[in-house]
């Protein structure tokens, strides 16, 4: 149900996959989300992660065959963006590139808008918990948003007690 497909491969991302990785966002934000203002041109979208994402974040990719499919950006303790294509969510993509930030990192924050309710229930099933609500004055859509975050939880180390032998 929500297990890694086997035919995907997370792959990292290089400049030359920025249109592809701005393409996803692009299709996958506007499927899900038609309501929101359409704010930048996909050249815009595109230098942004060329120009912003790229050299301040760790991107990766999931691909099937020669198709980009699904993107993440994360670093500092926050993921930046993380789409799938419409056509491949619930496919276990999602998770699979969630994995690998949380592999990096013990403590992650994101935001979503809170009218987002899959990527709510998403981030909700894999350990994230909201922190903040804002009425959207903050970001450039102006659309009401949540602040999710997850922490690592300690490992614990048994405590050998002595025996009565």
């Amino acid at each position: 149900m929500d297990d890694p497909p086997t035919e995907a491969e997370i792959v990292a991302l290089s400049s030359d996959h920025m249109q592809a990785a701005a393409a996803i966002r692009r299709v996958a934000l506007w499927q899900r989300l038609p309501w929101l203002p359409d704010l930048h041109t996909p050249w815009e979208d595109e230098q942004y992660w060329r120009m912003h994402l790229l050299p301040n974040c760790t991107i990766l990719g999931a691909a099937m065959g020669n198709r980009l499919i699904g993107v993440i950006a994360y670093g500092d303790n926050w993921i930046e963006q993380l789409y799938i294509l419409p056509d491949f969510q619930g496919m276990g993509i999602g998770s699979l590139l969630l994995g690998c930030a949380k592999e990096e990192m013990g403590e992650i924050r994101l935001w979503t808008f809170q009218r987002n309710i899959g990527a709510r229930a998403f981030y909700e099933r894999h350990g994230f918990a909201a922190a903040e609500e804002t009425d959207g004055a903050d970001n450039e859509e102006r659309e009401p948003d949540v602040l999710y975050h997850w922490r690592r939880l300690p490992e614990l180390t048994p405590v050998l007690q002595p025996s009565d032998g």
